[in-house]
């Protein structure tokens, strides 16, 4: 026994021995990858020990002090002397005062000039940064930063392309560099970090309306307001590209920070720019990637870039945060489980509307209906995200009987206003289909509503309708009695047989995207669009086709005869009020 108890004893030994050797290991990885950072900074870093002892510094302090290997570990009064122009007190003296402010203000930042008596070095105009911190949680043992930016090179800069030609604004040459050194704070002091890239919305088409001088007159103001807003809140902004700017915000605690920032940049914007006859209002789409949200440092300029084009797609004024794919599992999962039921009574689900085209002329005759939700903290967040997750819970059920209120109300207005009266398409899913009382709730919400159940459409997959044969076929012929018209979406993904098709009550065929994505240069799709269009119409079916993507594409399956057409050559999905415009 007492074998077993000395036995088990030296296992433990080991394995805390063989723990401490693997933590030991990290740690020291983690500390050459700092250190490697760091060397590649081309502003001069130097770490200090709370007894005012170099613990290491990077090769432009090296340069730059005239230090040796050997200089490591001893005392910075000892160090060649170096002066701040300012009160002309040694570097060592600015450290020691820095530790008698208090905690929270452990931070001095100096525009001034540095005087060393390296011979190479003349007196040059600098930027110094130190910032004390401690440790470990314990405030034991406590540790000093130094940076000293050159300010000399900064003219150098502009020369070689550093700044932008119309705003001066530092650019994206400029913003790549600076990250390069931020990368290396964030790290050491394990600090989030927040990317944001600003896009003028639609700023090609407004240069074109007001001239070219115009224009860029507003991207000079755009950028002076965005410099003054970054001196006031601590972050950096700069000009990358045409209507692009970027912002970098160091230090923050959570996203509610970096949107509130946006929000006052939104809002400006919104009532920026004001032309003789009328006032020009701006909107911007932003996306952002938060350091280490969004993941790492490497990904992080990139990521806001997706981001940005996610914004975009969801239509002018959009913000979104870039989240991973396996951060946004968890997100799914736990977050929008527990918000999605609030979600709806505080109205944060949109309906948005894509418009479906007639194949002849163009002219919009339908729309379909789709759902986003307008996140508070997230922005518009996709429905790949959250209709599968509601499709697992049942909350499918509520969120259909919220969009087809929603886009009856929709009609109503605008046939009180005037506007063309035209079909809306609404997705259905085979639980809302299996659900108690699903017709009635229909009938009921167009009699509340008198809407004419000709406007109204219900779509469902190919796939959805094989699942419960007998079921969709009964529920589709009740709708049909109201008078509502049915389609068949994505239709050729699945197997539906020839015989379905002729007992199945469609009104519609819609042929999914994924068969005309390369119609332009493959036969077969050819071959299998047109023969689908064919078959559609000997079954006394409309054929419309989704995916429309340019207008070589649209003008070969228009010669096909498709009936209708609906893709983004014609319109991405827009919110209501910008849909309604294609309506007058």
């Amino acid at each position: 026994m007492f074998v077993l108890i000395i036995l088990s004893l030296l296992i433990y030994i080991y394995t805390l021995k063989r723990s401490k050797e693997k933590i030991k290991q990290s740690a020291e990885k983690k500390i050459e990858a700092f250190q490697k950072a760091f060397d590649i900074s081309e502003d001069a870093i130097l770490m200090l020990s709370d007894r005012n002892e170099v613990v290491y510094a990077n090769r432009s302090m090296m340069r730059l002090l005239d230090l040796k290997e050997n200089d490591i570990a001893k005392p910075l009064n000892i160090i060649p002397k170096i002066k701040v122009k300012r009160e002309w007190i040694t570097l060592d003296q600015l450290v020691k005062d820095n530790y008698k402010k208090t905690e929270e203000k452990m931070q001095s930042f100096l525009q001034s000039k540095l005087l060393t008596e390296n011979k190479n070095i003349d007196e040059i105009p600098i930027n110094l940064y130190i910032d004390t911190f401690p440790m470990d949680d314990t405030h034991r043992q406590w540790c000093t930063i130094v940076s000293i930016h050159d300010l000399s090179k900064e003219e150098e800069k502009t020369a070689l392309g550093y700044r932008h030609k119309l705003t001066k604004l530092p650019n994206q040459a400029q913003a790549l560099h600076d990250l390069n050194a931020l990368y290396s704070k964030i790290h050491l002091k394990d600090q989030k970090l927040a990317l944001v890239l600003l896009d003028i919305d639609n700023f090609s088409k407004l240069r074109s309306i007001i001239g070219h001088e115009q224009a860029n007159i507003i991207l000079i103001k755009v950028a002076d307001y965005l410099d003054a807003l970054a001196k006031e809140h601590a972050f950096s902004v700069y000009h990358t590209y045409h209507n692009n700017f970027l912002l970098t915000i160091p230090d923050i605690n959570s996203s509610d920070e970096v949107l509130s920032i946006v929000k006052i940049i939104q809002k400006r914007l919104a009532s920026f720019y004001k032309m003789e006859d009328a006032k020009l209002h701006l909107t911007a789409s932003v996306g952002i990637s938060i350091y280490p949200d969004s993941g790492a440092t490497l990904n992080l300029f990139d990521n806001a870039y997706k981001a940005l084009a996610q914004a975009e797609k969801n239509g002018y004024g959009r913000i979104h945060i870039y989240i991973p794919s396996d951060i946004q599992h968890d997100y799914n999962e736990l977050t929008l489980h527990n918000e999605m039921h609030e979600a709806l009574k505080k109205d944060e689900f949109e309906v948005y509307y894509q418009p479906i085209v007639d194949a002849k002329n163009k002219e919009v005759v339908a729309a379909e209906a789709l759902i986003r939700w307008n996140h508070p903290k997230y922005g518009l967040i996709p429905p790949i995200v959250f209709i599968p997750l509601m499709e697992k819970t049942g909350f499918v059920i509520e969120l259909g009987k919220y969009i087809l209120e929603e886009v009856l109300k929709q009609q109503k207005r605008w046939e009180l206003f005037k506007f063309k009266q035209i079909e809306v398409s609404i997705n259905l899913t085979l639980l809302e289909i299996e659900s108690e009382g699903f017709v009635e709730n229909v009938a009921k919400q167009l009699q509340f509503h008198q809407i004419n159940p000709e406007n109204i459409k219900y779509e469902i997959t190919e796939g959805s309708a094989m699942i419960s044969e007998e079921l969709t076929h009964k529920q589709f012929t009740a709708l049909k009695k109201l008078g509502i018209p049915i389609a068949l979406d994505d239709f050729g993904t699945g197997y539906t047989s020839f015989s379905y098709l002729k007992k199945f009550p469609a009104d519609v065929l819609k042929i999914d995207k994924t068969l005309v994505d390369y119609i332009l240069t493959n036969k077969e799709d050819q071959r299998i669009v047109k023969a689908m269009i064919e078959l559609g119409h000997n079954l006394g079916v409309k054929i419309v086709v989704e995916g429309i993507e340019n207008k070589r594409m649209y003008e070969l399956i228009a010669s096909y005869g498709c009936d209708f057409m609906q893709g983004y050559y014609f319109s991405k999905p827009l919110p209501v009020f910008e849909f309604q415009k294609l309506l007058r």
